[in-house]
């Protein structure tokens, strides 16, 4: 392919010649690291790549040279200010997968790589996330970027405080706000605490939000300064003080927005191409009309498993990319090795979605793998009686064994008490309810049982195995189809940080295999096909 690029000077190659053969461009493509200069052929008019030599030397050596591409380094892929505001090498984040599943190992790794990681907290214990917090403390401190989940949780709001208390009191600098419908004044009170006006007018924030949303209304609560009676009321309370709840009608709630389109866990299963750009037009809406002074960063989640997902993003505006299921597959993983290899094993299609636990009564549901495991039939089956009957004893017997024998593995009656006495440890107030609601008392019971598989599988309970629940999206599938005869195929060899270096550093080989073809050189197809290799 002939250019239409006028030449621009000469270029020698100092005893190398430009390539226009197939391996040669895929190769060139690749060195991103290296300034790449495109040449014409004066006698055939073909498009190829120069790399090193000297730019604007004559002699007979010297080159046609239409144009040249400066070095493109994986940490410039997103935008410059992620990297700047939470110090970190890699516009990258490993994503807080629950019950620990994202586990201080997995944080502690990211974090000493230069990248981001979350702390899995939903679903623990308050004593287990202090633990955990203590131990990220204690490693990390403030020399290297980390945060932790706090997950909204409308079915227990005292634990959504105390958790949130746990991170101001322990000096949590980010957290990964999950799950969010609506503001809450725990999320609030932690976003805005610390806020300060530095002399020379700019507002000082202490602590950073990333708020995950998949809809536009959802965004919009978080893009926008807090409700005014909301920060009153906190200030009032005495959980901030006068000068935040003033900065707190300046500044959005979080400043990094991660949009998650189909993805593990929760999710509204929204192609990432139709959702971003719509949330970054809202977000220009937004902080247009609010003056921010401050930049606001989106970053893409949900579908990121190969680097043409993380390459993608970024060429839709991404300011950084977080990644979930493809880290729950790797060693630092708090998942058992057998619900690790049955990820290994899974395909694109191999997901399905399930009764969420914590949110069961208002039928959200969660993406989980479909393949070696009937928790999601099992889970919907429940989701149904629960629906159509307003308490156990009106379900027909015939379909009250199959749960009893199936599910329960006991008598819905020692379901309950089990089920009452874990309660009465933690929200006295649920087993009140069920007391005076026999459809309550119901729903506690079966979301016993969602609850509890995604804990067999974290804890390799064989017996089990069937009920196993298993957070995934189709993200894992492409992986595992990116992976095949490389190293990374083999799970013992997947760590969380070749992981994202592969990613990243394929999402750079791609995005220049684009740019030169976008410029007219003949890019064979397969420079768009990063192998997975070691990388330091």
């Amino acid at each position: 392919m002939s250019s239409s690029l006028p030449a621009q000077g000469r270029w020698t190659g100092d005893g190398t010649s430009p390539v226009f053969d197939p391996a040669g461009l895929q190769a060139a493509a690749h060195r991103v690291r290296e300034p790449a200069h495109l040449i014409q052929d004066p006698r055939s008019g073909a498009v190829g790549v120069g790399l090193g030599g000297r730019v604007g030397a004559p002699g007979a050596e010297a080159w046609p040279l239409l144009a040249s591409l400066p070095p493109l380094f994986p940490e410039w892929l997103g935008d410059r200010s992620f990297s700047e505001v939470h110090d970190v090498r890699f516009p990258y984040v490993a994503g807080a997968m629950a019950n620990g599943i994202a586990t201080t190992r997995l944080v502690i790794e990211m974090a000493r790589a230069g990248f981001l990681g979350f702390f899995g907290a939903a679903g623990l214990s308050l004593p287990r996330v202090e633990t955990a917090v203590d131990e990220l403390v204690r490693e990390l401190g403030d020399r290297s970027p980390w945060g932790a989940n706090l997950i909204h949780s409308p079915a227990e709001p005292a634990l959504e405080e105390a958790v949130a208390d746990l991170y101001l009191r322990a000096g949590v600098k980010r957290v990964s706000a999950a799950a969010y419908m609506a503001l809450t004044p725990a999320i609030v009170r932690y976003a805005l605490t610390g806020l300060r006006q530095e002399p020379n007018g700019r507002i000082h924030r202490e602590r950073h939000v990333f708020a995950k949303i998949s809809r536009p209304e959802v965004a919009r609560r978080f893009l926008e300064p807090a409700p005014e009676a909301m920060l009153d009321a906190l200030v009032a309370q005495g959980l901030l003080t006068a000068e935040e709840g003033r900065l707190g009608r300046r500044v959005p709630v979080a400043e990094d927005i991660t949009v998650e389109s189909d993805s593990g866990g929760h999710t509204d299963n929204r192609p990432l191409t139709s959702l971003f750009p719509g949330i970054l037009s809202l977000r220009d809406e937004i902080a247009s009309s609010h003056a921010y002074s401050r930049p606001i960063r989106v970053g893409a989640a949900g579908g990121i498993g190969t680097p043409s997902a993380v390459a993608a993003a970024f060429a839709l505006g991404a300011a950084y990319v977080l990644t979930g299921s493809v880290n729950q597959a790797c060693v630092e993983s708090g998942l058992d090795a057998g619900g690790r290899a049955m990820l290994a094993d899974a395909g694109v299609a191999d997901v399905i979605m399930a009764p969420a636990a914590d949110m069961f009564e208002l039928g959200v549901e969660v993406q989980v793998l479909r393949r070696g495991t009937m928790f999601a039939v099992r889970g919907r089956k429940l989701y149904d009686l629960y629906r159509t009957h307003a308490r156990w004893e009106d379900i027909p017997a015939a379909e009250a064994t199959k749960v009893e024998q199936q599910m329960l593995r006991c008598t819905f009656a020692e379901a309950w008490e089990s089920t009452r006495s874990f309660w009465a440890g933690r929200d006295p107030a649920q087993n009140a309810r069920a007391a005076a609601d026999p459809k309550h008392k119901m729903a506690l019971v079966f979301r016993s049982y969602l609850g509890q598989s995604s804990r067999w599988a974290i804890g390799g309970d064989d017996s089990r195995r069937t009920d196993w629940q298993i957070w995934c999206g189709p993200a894992m599938g492409a992986f595992n189809r990116w992976t095949q005869g490389t190293f990374l195929a083999d799970p013992a060899q997947r760590t969380v940080v070749q992981t994202a270096r592969n990613l990243m550093e394929g999402a750079a080989a791609i995005t220049r295999a684009q740019q030169l073809r976008s410029y007219g050189v003949p890019v064979p197809a397969t420079a768009f096909d990063f192998r997975p290799r070691p990388l330091s």
